[in-house]
């Protein structure tokens, strides 16, 4: 069964934002707003009480092309009336279930998200905020009975369009169809998608804005890429909530991909055309690489190496910063409880890649064993994606599992000195793989969609 919220990839999905507003705007809106030279979109959660420059969105609400906002078919939602005088605060929505909100934006790129959460109701508030194809943003922001908070980050938007630059052709990335042209279409339209989880959400605003931040770009495979479905997730998706606000994360990983893969379909091309100098590239590929050693031609020491370094090249010539990491491994256990390794020579080309490129390496091969290790070989089947009961994949993780590899690419970033590093949120601490956080009170809530259709890519080897 598979289960995914509304949203197909149409030229139409490309239409310029309706709802945004210059700066300066002091009348309160109900409705489409014209869209000339915008600068933010702020949405208001209300029918009374709407805050001078806000535009008005109601419980029934649903988006459509032609408003340009709104929330996505199937919400369930209650409007809430606050005793506040901030007008921000006077009212709020809130849901038993996971809900979605759209707003269309004028370009790609990156925008900074404010939401406003809370409300003055004799219950507390935990609220958990996913953008995209749930990329985890905020984690579990709670609120006492009368306290409001707001929070901040960034979101990156991006079209198939590849824009001629230096060495790199006009054209567009060859999407997966229909993969990545209906079921993950919130990867590539001109829109911003939150979905809002947790125990009593509560959202009182919506503030979108365009930024110029740095950016840390992702490519990988699907063990990196934005997965659509529960229980699936990847560590690229988990990412975003351990960095400040003044970066955006930009994932262009994509299921069932290799490095060649990355060139061939052009998305190292579009990551190129948008690169900034300082910008960094994370990239790890392996688990699908391996699939070459059958032409009998390809292999960890030889091709791998090669593609590798076209990435690395390219990188350079745009002035960014890139980072190799080791593909982890995957679950498998021998008598003595020790993970048996399938990708030790592709984690090893990795390396020698990086070291005879100069360039930062992180060993997420080696982290990831001692972290199966420290769960075991039943315990650690929590880490894992469990589409179907009692049928584990022993290649993909769950939610737990891709957030502790996240924060292990945290510490990887971290001791390679790169940069990027020094946006990591103030309250990350410290982590060591082989004492991974308690999946017992591991409490990032479920999205809404489901699948029991695996991600592209290997058969497991056992």
């Amino acid at each position: 069964m598979n289960t995914f919220p509304r949203h197909i990839f149409t030229p139409m999905a490309l239409v310029v934002g309706l709802a945004f507003t210059t700066a300066c705007s002091t009348t309160a809106t109900s409705g489409a707003i014209p869209s000339s030279e915008k600068a933010s979109a702020q949405f208001d959660f209300s029918a009374s009480h709407v805050a001078p420059g806000y535009t008005s969105v109601l419980p029934e609400s649903t988006y459509t092309k032609e408003r340009g906002f709104g929330f996505e078919e199937g919400a369930t939602l209650q409007a809430i009336q606050n005793n506040s005088s901030n007008p921000v605060h006077k009212d709020c929505i809130t849901s038993d279930k996971p809900f979605f909100f759209t707003a269309d934006v004028p370009a790609e790129g990156n925008y900074k998200v404010s939401v406003t959460l809370g409300n003055t109701s004799n219950a507390p508030t935990t609220t958990t905020v996913k953008a995209e194809l749930r990329r985890l943003m905020l984690e579990n922001v709670k609120t006492a009975p009368g306290e409001f908070a707001t929070r901040s980050f960034n979101v990156n938007v991006r079209t198939p369009k590849i824009t001629a630059v230096d060495s790199i052709a006009e054209g567009a990335v060859k999407l997966k169809v229909p993969r990545e042209s209906v079921g993950e279409a919130r990867s590539w339209d001109r829109r911003i998608t939150l979905e809002f989880d947790g125990d009593h959400p509560a959202v009182c605003s919506v503030e979108i804005t365009p930024v110029k931040t740095p950016t840390l770009f992702l490519l990988g495979d699907s063990t990196v890429c934005d997965q659509g479905g529960e229980p699936y997730a990847s560590w690229g998706q988990m990412l975003p909530r351990f960095f400040k606000s003044s970066i955006a994360i930009a994932n262009y990983g994509e299921s069932g991909e290799a490095y060649r893969d990355s060139i061939g379909r052009r998305r190292l091309d579009k990551v190129l055309s948008v690169m900034k100098p300082g910008d960094t590239l994370v990239m790890q590929f392996g688990h699908n690489d391996q699939k070459q050693m059958k032409d009998g031609k390809s292999g960890p020491f030889t091709t791998y190496k090669a593609e590798i370094k076209t990435h690395v090249d390219g990188v350079r010539a745009r002035g960014g910063i890139p980072v190799i990491v080791s593909p982890m491994e995957r679950r498998n256990f021998d008598a003595a409880g020790k993970v048996v390794p399938s990708l030790s020579d592709y984690a090893e080309g990795a390396r020698q890649a990086a070291q005879e490129l100069g360039v930062a390496f992180i060993d997420l091969n080696a982290m990831s064993k001692p972290f199966y290790e420290a769960l075991g070989p039943e315990k650690s089947k929590l880490a894992f994606a469990e589409p179907t009961p009692g049928k584990v994949d022993n290649t993909h993780h769950n939610n737990y599992g891709s957030y502790e590899l996240a924060k292990s690419i945290i510490v990887g970033l971290r001791k390679a000195k790169v940069p990027v590093a020094s946006f990591v949120v103030d309250d990350f601490g410290q982590f060591d793989p082989a004492h991974p956080d308690p999946v017992e009170t591991f409490a990032v809530p479920k999205s809404a969609a489901f699948t029991t259709e695996r991600p592209l890519g290997d058969e497991d080897h056992k």
